[in-house]
């Protein structure tokens, strides 16, 4: 389903002001206290935020992926903490339930997620498997009407403030991710707990921590989908992760080339501003050439998703190029900024820290280029 066209042109508007108006304003402050305002989330929720790919019948805005890539476009211009804040509840953290859900599952977490009051979380990493996600070690043991789950998960986004987690883990003996299934978690049951936030290189307010999960009783209730059916539920869930991540590395491109073409219009060198010297209209030309490009790939490929066309190669090939375009144009952002752009009052060497990031989850660089690899000898080119 989709908005009516003025409907979502409210959204874009409204968000756009948001992010300029409340967002920005707050970076320096959110980098140093790493923490998001209470009151800024409370906004967030009010915008429908939390529930933009969530259905309208469990509450939220139910946009389609062209709709919700470009809103993610738009929450790219700011530090990608405060996307970071609703993001799991939009991607990673809901969707295995919105696709693999049975209807008493959604409409019992939908809502809550949808609303903000629930906030939700992934659990594939873990402290020996990364890229190698079929090989996950955490168990669920069945055990009457629960799984025992035992394991610990590493690097989990949102976790010191999730409610629900999407866990994966081994339910039989099948080798690789055959023997994986998915299982839906609430932070509140016996054996869960939550380790201390890890310190980051960037994207400061957005935390990370292990979640260790001792004996817990997941009611068999809660697992999503057939057991053995986890990995092929999680790999789903990241080729669509992958392209709301790709439109916020266009929208944080965007952002700092606007800084860049700023900045060099003000700053003179040489008796002119440096935006006349042909070396700094390279970097500029560059890096606006790159960002267009990606724009275009992953509007494209979202077109495609929401028209129900495999786009397994496209959402990959979108991830690497967006996530490595938006590093080199925060390398360029740098360089133009000069003495100026490593120093923190500018923001420009925060944002150079903060995309780093872009480049390792939802699939680091190299795995996307297996899949591609992979996806184009299947289709013969």
């Amino acid at each position: 389903m989709s908005l009516d066209a003025d409907t979502f042109d409210a959204l874009i508007e409204a968000v756009r002001r948001f992010v300029a108006e409340r967002l920005r304003p707050l970076e320096a402050e959110v980098e140093a206290a790493d923490a998001i305002p209470a009151d800024v989330i409370d906004e967030m929720k009010a915008l429908g935020l939390f529930g933009l790919s969530i259905a309208e019948e469990h509450g939220g805005l139910g946009l389609t992926m062209a709709e919700e890539c470009r809103v993610a476009i738009e929450l790219g211009r700011t530090t990608p903490a405060f996307r970071s804040t609703f993001g799991t509840n939009v991607g990673i953290g809901s969707q295995g339930l919105v696709m693999a859900g049975t209807p008493e599952q959604k409409t019992r977490w939908l809502p809550g997620i949808a609303s903000g009051d629930i906030v939700t979380s992934f659990a594939l990493t873990e402290p020996d498997v990364g890229s190698d996600s079929g090989a996950v070690k955490a168990r669920a043991v069945k055990d009457g009407d629960v799984y025992r789950l035992s394991g610990t998960k590493r690097f989990i986004t949102n976790a010191d403030k999730a409610q629900l987690f999407t866990v994966m883990a081994r339910t039989g003996d099948e080798p690789g991710a055959r023997g994986v299934s998915a299982f839906l978690v609430p932070r509140d049951l016996p054996g869960v707990s939550i380790g201390e936030p890890e310190k980051k290189m960037g994207q400061k307010g957005a935390k990370v921590a292990d979640v260790i999960f001792d004996d817990v009783p997941v009611p068999a209730a809660n697992r999503l989908g057939a057991e053995g059916e986890g990995f092929k539920i999680a790999m789903r869930v990241l080729d669509r992760g992958r392209l709301h991540i790709s439109a916020v590395c266009v929208g944080v491109a965007e952002r700092l080339i606007t800084d860049c073409v700023a900045y060099a219009t003000e700053r003179r060198q040489f008796g002119k501003p440096i935006a006349e010297h042909q070396l700094i209209q390279a970097m500029i030309a560059d890096s606006k050439t790159e960002a267009l490009a990606a724009r275009a790939l992953v509007l494209e490929t979202a077109a495609a998703k929401d028209a129900g066309r495999d786009v397994v190669l496209e959402s990959a090939a979108a991830k690497l190029f967006a996530s490595e375009m938006v590093g080199r144009v925060a390398d360029r952002a740098v360089q133009i900024f000069g003495g100026a752009g490593y120093i923190a009052d500018y923001g420009i060497e925060r944002l150079y820290r903060d995309v780093r990031l872009f480049r390792i989850y939802e699939g680091t660089s190299q795995i996307q280029q297996l899949i591609i690899a992979r996806e184009t000898l299947k289709r013969g080119g």
